[in-house]
């Protein structure tokens, strides 16, 4: 699959699952990944912050295998080296990560989203080729260590309307304040917890669509 079928199936994404197996209420990746595909969602990323270089790749085969016979796109946190490995169709990067132009040089084909925390730093990753930026945190979270600003809703149509790319948003974002980013002006929206730790997480995962296609 080339970069432009991948953006074109990027276009469609609602719901952003992300991972994190030691958030998941005691289940797996894979059972998580399982879930989500039942759901509907047409995307997933796997974020495994402290697994191994070769545990994060065997888990990622996996994910490959899994994601390309449910027809929805894979996308791999921080590791351009892994996402090429097994075949992914993208990878995210923070501001932390290999810089995104140098990963478009190495990966052409991929999608490359970026972390953002600002509209100066939206408008650098877009600069350098990303192909779509994730705005936040929106709110206070658990899952981003080390970080204890948090931007509101309000950043979103204070960033947004500057980018020529599609963006995410990220951060905090669970049920009960769903309505807040979209009343904002947002309709892809990341989440890990409120998916992984989802008693029902294909119900779960159907609801928030729902909710925001209904948008």
């Amino acid at each position: 699959m080339n970069r432009a079928v991948r953006q074109a199936m990027f276009e469609a994404v609602d719901l952003y699952p992300v991972t994190c197996e030691k958030l998941s209420a005691g289940r797996t990746n894979l059972e998580v990944l399982q879930g989500v595909i039942r759901g509907g969602a047409r995307i997933v990323q796997l974020r495994e912050k402290d697994a191994s270089s070769r545990a994060l790749y065997e888990t990622a085969v996996r994910f490959r295998e899994i994601t390309a016979a449910a027809g929805i796109l894979l996308i791999i946190n921080d590791r351009v080296d892994i996402a090429l490995a097994v075949g992914a169709d993208g990878v995210h990067l923070g501001q932390e990560d290999l810089p995104v132009g140098e990963a478009r040089k190495i990966g052409p084909e991929l999608i490359i989203g970026a972390s953002t925390h600002s509209l100066a730093e939206a408008l650098h990753a877009q600069e350098q080729g990303a192909d779509y930026v994730n705005i936040g945190p929106i709110f206070p979270t658990g899952t981003k260590e080390g970080i204890s600003r948090f931007l509101g809703p309000e950043a979103i149509p204070a960033i947004s309307p500057s980018l020529r790319i599609p963006f995410t948003v990220m951060g905090g974002i669970h049920a009960q304040n769903l309505d807040e980013v979209l009343s904002q002006g947002a309709r892809r929206v990341a989440m890990v917890t409120e998916i992984t730790q989802a008693p029902d997480i294909a119900e779960t995962v159907r609801l928030l669509r729902s909710r925001i296609q209904g948008r």
